[in-house]
């Protein structure tokens, strides 16, 4: 009997994921990503509670990262003289276990590499959806047609782009911008590196600067209207933030002046993705390119539980993508409506003194302990499926 033959668009942790539970139900997996190769290195993410942890033991993976998880980091916040006005645990931002982003891809990728083919350095640019398959056009590799295709590629998800319409209908901007350079303080975590850690984070009215020390890792959110810039102009991004955080006190002079030799560097909107629907025909969006929200603390978690229900859905379903599709849309849905609530920018950087002051007394109070809890409810608020092992025939 033929398989059934899936393309998935990304390779950074959604992507991997979801291809690791095809390939294990029996699909034909493709993956496309746009990068010459897997990204190394990045911010660490992490996995909460007893929902995360069971996905990565079914998947075989949790061992391997829970011996590349890093330590914990507290983000101690002080004000423009440097002295301590607050303290965000290392407990709250690194979950049950933190792991850099580049581990957690090199390990999902290992897993797949050689059951599924990877077309790294291409990408998707166009789709037609039929009643008897996707005809897929790529930038550089010939065109194929595909029984299904995911979008596993971001919160600026080409194929949301191609399959559901513009960035502008679904992604909603916080009003607030957040920028990253000098990779992460963890690149390169191995078995045994578990030291705590501390960065230093200080605070202007719109304004969060982070940065452990002299050429560390940086970390800018702040407020503004929409900006216009290229993706790809990264000189032209650094020159928007060094004008945003310019008068700023505190480190920020060095810090904008070593910015210009750091490597990995990253600008981009605090948004949300809300979209109706994860699904249209026969194309599906997973992790970030569905219900996505930047530097909230639910992406990656629900990027891996989403590719195993989704996975196990069509499993469950014998491949009936319809049948599959309507389940999978409905227990995500539910999984992630609490994840709207997140706003990061807000928290990170009040636009006035004021809200700087209060968000520093909420997080010596008995009311963060309660937020804190509420999200790792959320993290684990659904009935888990057990899908078959071998569920149905191609």
């Amino acid at each position: 009997m033929r398989k059934t033959t899936a393309l998935v668009s990304g390779a950074s942790i959604a992507g991997p994921a979801l291809a690791y539970w095809l390939n294990r139900y029996g699909f034909e997996v493709t993956v496309v990503e746009k990068t010459p190769g897997l990204r190394p290195g990045g911010q660490a993410v992490d996995f909460t509670g007893t929902t995360h942890k069971t996905v990565l033991e079914r998947m075989g993976i949790l061992d391997d990262i829970e011996r590349r998880q890093t330590g914990k980091t507290d983000w101690v916040l002080v004000d423009e003289s440097g002295a301590r006005q607050g303290v965000i645990t290392g407990d709250f931002l690194g979950g049950d276990i933190e792991i850099v982003r580049g581990d957690l891809s090199e390990i999902l990728y290992s897993r797949t590499a050689n059951d599924c083919e990877y077309l790294f350095g291409d990408t998707i640019t166009a789709l037609t959806d039929s009643a008897d398959g996707v005809y897929v056009e790529f930038q550089h590799a010939p065109a194929r047609h595909f029984d299904l295709v995911f979008g596993c590629d971001g919160i600026h998800s080409r194929v949301r782009k191609l399959a559901f319409g513009p960035e502008s209908d679904y992604v909603k901007h916080e009003g607030y911008y957040y920028a990253l350079a000098g990779g992460s303080r963890w690149e390169g975590a191995r078995e045994g590196v578990r030291e705590r850690a501390e960065m230093l984070g200080c605070n202007t009215p719109g304004r969060f600067a982070m940065a452990g020390g002299p050429k560390a890792a940086q970390m800018y959110v702040f407020s503004s209207p929409e900006l216009d810039f290229e993706r790809d102009d990264f000189d032209a991004q650094r020159r928007i933030v060094a004008e945003k955080f310019t008068g700023m006190g505190w480190e920020v002079p060095r810090m904008l002046a070593e910015l210009p030799q750091l490597d990995g560097f990253y600008l981009d909107a605090l948004a949300k993705v809300s979209m109706k629907h994860y699904t249209n025909g026969r194309v599906a969006l997973v992790g970030d390119a569905a219900y996505g929200a930047t530097l909230a603390g639910f992406g990656t978690g629900l990027a891996v539980v989403g590719a195993y229900v989704l996975a196990g859905e069509l499993a469950a379903a014998n491949g009936d993508h319809t049948a599959a599709f309507a389940r999978y849309e409905q227990i995500m849905k539910r999984y992630t409506r609490k994840s709207d609530d997140a706003s990061p920018g807000r928290f990170m950087a009040p636009r006035t003194a004021r809200g700087i002051k209060m968000r520093n007394w909420f997080l010596g109070s008995r009311a963060f302990g309660l937020m804190v809890k509420y999200a790792e409810n959320a993290k684990n608020d659904i009935d888990l499926i057990d899908y078959p092992e071998m569920a149905g025939a191609r």
